[in-house]
């Protein structure tokens, strides 16, 4: 309650003024920028109903309603019942706050699956064994769910949400880019970006101080795949028009992840004309300008004499390079929809959930002091008097990398994901499910599963030890089967090299004040931030 009444503060600084212009008679003008304010006053009107109930006369009486006989010629409207009917209204067992906790009280109940109702006839069953989860990743089933279908108007039908033959030919075009000899260089540039970012640490951090770094490594990890994926040149972190991108992928998000629990914004139409509608709208068009300039900026450079045979001359190009000489070669063979689909796919992926690994990472680390000081001495041995890291080095840091591991168990960074059966699945254990059932693989729930991991709430990086012995579908934060994250190679080379360096720079330390919380969603992430202590090391 005390953050939705400081979300509405937030809204309206000026909520005197817009008053006082309410009653000059500029009505539209305060009201359609409060949607928040407007959500909560909904929520409360529907908790308390101002007229609880209305009698109306029945006009012709009707012989019977639901079966039940009904006399009387006049009906009573309980508005009150209406609005505390959990057949109409979420079973507030699932509001997104506490949704992770009452998977894990599932969990324990139901060890391997269970049903979850959202309204109506709509079920999605959640999966969170490691046999299921094998049988379920290792089909082609398509994700037809709601959450995929609302992510459409953002990112297109790119690699995430294409299925079929298509997403086969993408897949199949883009792997490429993600070859080790593509990858390598890309070490150096990620050691660039990250030094960017502490470099702004130094100066932001306080001895008393606490900072919230999510933002931060986004623009971090959004300048690393810039420069890596789409060969662009400048700095995203210095660059402040960047940060309008970083809050519209954030707003994107939580909108799809709010339409998806809503039972009214279901039909697109409708939705169209929401509050929310309107600034899905307007967010999608601030990320389509980022990404169309991003296309825009390399295609323009190809275009330099000499340029477009020399980067046809590699042996491997980065991803942007490969979409664009692939439509240069066959203009029929991408579209620019197609093309930007693929660009916004990867800008979000690409950076998002990198930046939720990394921040979590980090938290985990700040809370286990022991661990941060094993990892750093690992690093400081590896690197003695250097201050960059090399590709070599990457397979050296074993204690870091299963720290890395354990902090990406404990919150994985895409929390679940969905499938929509296309046949007919029985597991191992003998039970099924028809066709035209939806299942989430809930990596969360998988995560965090007794049955799979022993004290699951417990730090422990030796699980993740060499030569341990673990179900091939017990640990998934890139996913599994032939829809695995295309960038998880690329993603775990970022992880190592910025904690690394984080490491070296600083000690770390969690806000007692505020503690993480949190919250499911497209991307993992915390509900009030990500607060830390940055001490500089000498």
């Amino acid at each position: 309650m005390d953050g939705a009444a400081l979300a509405v503060r937030e809204e309206v600084p000026g909520l005197h003024s817009a008053w006082s212009r309410l009653r000059m008679g500029f009505i539209s003008g305060p009201l359609d920028q409060m949607p928040y304010t407007t959500t909560c006053t909904r929520e409360a009107l529907q908790l308390f109903s101002p007229v609880p109930n209305v009698d109306k006369e029945l006009i012709n009486p009707s012989p019977s309603l639901m079966d039940v006989p009904y006399p009387k010629e006049s009906v009573s409207l309980d508005f009150d019942a209406l609005h505390h009917n959990l057949k109409v209204w979420h079973n507030p067992e699932f509001q997104r706050d506490t949704e992770l906790q009452h998977f894990l009280t599932w969990v324990q109940k139901f060890p391997c699956a269970c049903p979850r109702w959202l309204w109506g006839d709509s079920i999605v069953f959640h999966v969170y064994d490691p046999d299921y989860m094998r049988v379920i990743l290792g089909r082609t089933d398509p994700k037809k769910s709601d959450e995929y279908r609302f992510l459409a108007p953002w990112i297109g039908y790119g690699l995430l949400l294409l299925n079929g033959e298509k997403w086969f030919q993408h897949r199949r075009t883009l792997t490429p880019a993600f070859h080790y000899d593509i990858l390598k260089p890309y070490v150096g540039l990620i050691a660039d970006s990250v030094q960017v970012m502490l470099d702004k640490w130094e100066k932001l951090t306080t001895q008393d101080s606490y900072l919230e770094i999510f933002e931060h490594v986004s623009l971090m990890t959004l300048e690393t795949i810039m420069k890596c994926a789409f060969s662009y040149q400048g700095s995203v972190q210095v660059d402040r028009n960047f940060h309008s991108y970083i809050q519209a992928i954030g707003a994107m998000s939580n909108l799809v992840v709010s339409r998806v629990r809503n039972a009214f914004y279901q039909n697109d139409i409708i939705y169209r004309l929401t509050p929310d509608g309107r600034l899905t709208h307007h967010a999608s068009q601030v990320i389509h300008q980022y990404t169309d300039q991003v296309i825009k900026l390399r295609k323009a450079r190809l275009q330099e004499e000499g340029e477009l045979e020399k980067i046809r001359r590699k042996r491997h190009l980065n991803f942007l390079d490969i979409l664009l000489c692939a439509k240069m070669e066959n203009g029929t063979s991408l579209s620019h929809k197609d093309l930007r689909a693929e660009v916004d796919t990867f800008m979000f992926e690409g950076h998002d959930t990198t930046a939720s690994g990394i921040s979590w990472t980090l938290y985990a680390l700040a809370k286990h002091p022991k661990h941060q000081q094993s990892c750093r001495e690992e690093i400081q041995n590896l690197l003695g008097n250097r201050t960059f890291i090399m590709w070599n080095d990457l397979q050296q840091m074993p204690y870091t990398t299963m720290c890395i591991k354990e902090a990406l168990r404990l919150y994985p960074p895409v929390p679940s994901i969905g499938r929509l059966l296309s046949k007919p699945i029985t597991f191992p254990d003998g039970r099924s499910l028809p066709k035209g059932i939806r299942v989430s693989p809930n990596i969360y729930a998988l995560h965090h599963n007794p049955k799979v991991w022993s004290d699951p709430e417990v730090f422990d990086p030796s699980r993740f030890a060499p030569g341990s012995d673990q179900h091939s579908h017990a640990f998934l934060p890139f996913s599994g089967g032939p829809r695995n994250c295309i960038g998880k190679q690329f993603a775990m080379i970022e992880l190592k090299v910025a904690v690394a360096l984080i490491l070296l720079r600083f000690e770390l330390s969690p806000d007692p004040t505020r503690i993480p919380f949190p919250v499911p969603g497209i991307v993992l992430k915390s509900k009030n931030g990500i607060h830390l202590h940055l001490k500089k090391l000498l």
